[in-house]
């Protein structure tokens, strides 16, 4: 909320207001998300025999991702934000905000 557009941007939106996350919770939702990754995709509707065999199949899931992983980079401006909340405010509400 520091840089001046995002500022100017809620002084023409009063009735918005930030709520800002605890910045601990950007990690959390990121071990959130891989937990649902792993249980969508390796283990869900699974039958497992045994737990060293349930392992080895979140194992066989995580390894090759873990091989070939990335670091997250945010490529998103500031102005590329404001305006996917313009267009999804037309859509919802059809009127400009």
């Amino acid at each position: 909320d520091k840089h001046p557009k995002v500022r100017a941007r809620f002084a023409q939106r009063p009735r918005f207001r930030l709520h800002f996350t605890p910045t601990s919770a950007s990690w959390r939702n990121q071990v959130e998300r891989r937990f649902g990754l792993v249980s969508q995709r390796a283990i869900k509707r699974g039958s497992f025999d045994s737990a060293s065999q349930f392992v080895r199949t979140i194992e066989a899931f995580i390894d090759p991702r873990n091989a070939s992983a990335t670091p997250f980079v945010r490529v998103a401006t500031a102005d590329s934000i404001f305006q996917k909340i313009e267009r999804l405010s037309a859509r919802i509400c059809r009127t400009r905000h």
